[in-house]
């Protein structure tokens, strides 16, 4: 099973004068879902004002050079639990709302390691992982025979994949939460059951969001919006769009308060951004961009609510928190949200070229803040290169905790630099596009593996940064990504293939 000839990590002394004060710290990893680089004020936005996140950024460190692992959800989300490139494991593309288990329980976790730290350990929000043995087979209306209690963590309260999937459920702790007994559940990615509506068939049951023409987000209706998927039954199980972000910060705030004599690793998910953006009540007409921008203020108030749980249970000082997204963004992603049309001059994805999806760098450039009080200095602002592949073995560094042999072979310590206590860069960062498209970036040159997938991705308008020759781009003059100069420096193009190739082989 999990337990392997183990390695250790070895802590940096400076760095764990938390061990002479007799008290590990808690540990929030709180991750966005198609948060943009540029959707932050702190990180230039002026349509939209984010001061709780910003009030985290003047207390920590805010990253400007830090990457995802991929371009999409499923792949970038697996990476960040378990260490590895997920180009490296089949299955872990884009999951649908019934995929079974993409990390197993024989795979050593995060959630393993602070378990095994002595940790209580939560994963609250958004999932997109997988539940079940197996895909399409799982009984929804009983105990899941395999969930995330099988990966290390000891509460859960998720959605099995995104608000825009079937099924319409939060899943905690391995079953429906608030099951209806009165309507059972059943789900399926291939055909309607009989006599349920479509948003395809049935558009006057549409009364709170209309899917996007072509993007096959028109199949059952729940709350008056069609999704991916069908579904029938779930009653009072069912969500509630408007309502979401209060369940995942209540949630994430019970957790914290049951545990605040323990420490805590919270795995903490928000969906506000991704589609379909329906925010609360309380956040409408108040923003120029309408239901993304609306749903970026809801994000924000999500990150008040856990730092208001941290003052007022004084956690602050022994809490590390690294704010972080999954993946680039993206603005017509399937519903008539009128994202496109009221943009405006905004830029989801800052100075980056591309978006979700795409081999540009605004498909994995994300933002990137990491504050622990005392320990991380305020306001700092790190150009560092940085990537979420790193934070398994930095955070075991920061614990100085020993790790099975073979676990997280991708995951290098970091932890001085995340910590602000110096800017050593990661020597080159690999990405994945949502074509598998392979890109490596060592701070000055980016390699783009050739691709013969679209120029464009879908029906979103977002530039996938797809070319069947190669494409090297400096990033310090052209991070824009507009002048591929893979012709006249074919010598630079041969080592980062190279280097590349050495990764790979790792496989």
């Amino acid at each position: 099973m999990k337990k392997l000839l183990a390695t250790s990590i070895c802590a940096l002394p400076a760095l764990m004068a938390m061990a002479d004060e007799k008290k590990a710290p808690n540990v929030i990893l709180l991750v966005a879902d198609d948060l943009g680089y540029g959707d932050l004020s702190c990180y230039g936005a002026d349509r939209v004002l984010t001061p709780n996140v910003d009030n985290l950024a003047a207390q920590g460190v805010r990253f400007t050079n830090a990457h995802a692992v991929a371009a999409t959800s499923t792949p970038s989300r697996y990476s960040l639990l378990t260490g590895e490139y997920a180009w490296r494991r089949n299955g872990t593309d884009i999951a649908r709302g019934d995929a079974g288990m993409i990390i197993r329980p024989e795979c050593y976790t995060l959630a393993d390691m602070f378990k095994s730290e002595g940790y209580t350990t939560a994963a609250v929000g958004k999932w997109h992982l997988g539940l079940g043995d197996k895909g399409a087979e799982q009984d929804w209306n009983a105990p899941l025979p395999m969930a995330l209690g099988d990966i290390g963590f000891d509460y859960s309260y998720i959605m099995a994949a995104t608000a825009d999937r079937v099924p319409c459920v939060f899943i905690e702790n391995g079953r429906v939460a608030n099951y209806d007994p009165s309507a059972p559940i059943e789900v399926s990615y291939m055909t309607n059951f009989d006599g349920e509506p479509t948003g395809k068939d049935n558009p006057e049951l549409l009364y709170n969001l209309k899917p996007s023409p072509n993007h096959g987000h028109d199949q059952s209706i729940v709350n008056g919006i069609s999704r991916i998927g069908y579904m029938k039954g779930g009653g009072k199980a069912l969500w509630k769009d408007e309502n979401i972000a209060d369940s995942i910060a209540a949630k994430a705030v019970a957790f914290i308060e049951k545990n605040r004599k323990n420490p805590f690793f919270m795995y903490l998910c928000t969906n506000d951004v991704h589609v379909p953006r329906f925010p609360h009540e309380r956040f409408r007409g108040k923003n120029p961009m309408g239901l993304r921008g609306e749903a970026i203020m809801q994000f924000d108030w999500t990150v008040g609510q856990i730092l208001k749980a941290l003052k007022r249970l004084k956690l602050t000082d022994n809490t590390l928190i690294i704010l972080t997204s999954d993946n680039g963004p993206v603005l017509d992603d399937g519903y008539m949200d009128r994202a496109v049309e009221l943009v405006g001059s905004h830029t989801p994805a800052g100075p980056f070229r591309g978006g979700k999806y795409s081999a540009f760098e605004g498909g994995t450039a994300v933002p990137f803040i990491v504050c622990w009080p005392g320990h991380t200095p305020k306001g700092k602002v790190s150009d560092a290169l940085v990537s979420h592949i790193d934070d398994f073995v930095s955070l075991g560094s920061l614990l100085g905790a020993t790790l099975p042999k073979g676990t997280a072979p991708d995951s290098r310590n970091f932890l001085a630099t995340w910590l602000g206590q110096e800017d050593t860069s990661r020597p080159f960062v690999v990405e994945q596009a949502a074509d598998h498209t392979l890109s490596i970036f060592d701070g000055e040159w980016k390699y783009i593996t050739p691709s013969n997938g679209s120029k464009v991705a879908w029906l979103t308008g977002i530039e996938t940064g797809y070319l069947p020759a190669p494409q090297l781009y400096n990033l310090k003059t052209d991070n824009g990504e507009r002048k591929n100069q893979a012709e006249a420096y074919p010598d630079e193009v041969r080592r980062l293939q190279g280097l590349l190739n050495k990764v790979k082989e790792k496989d």
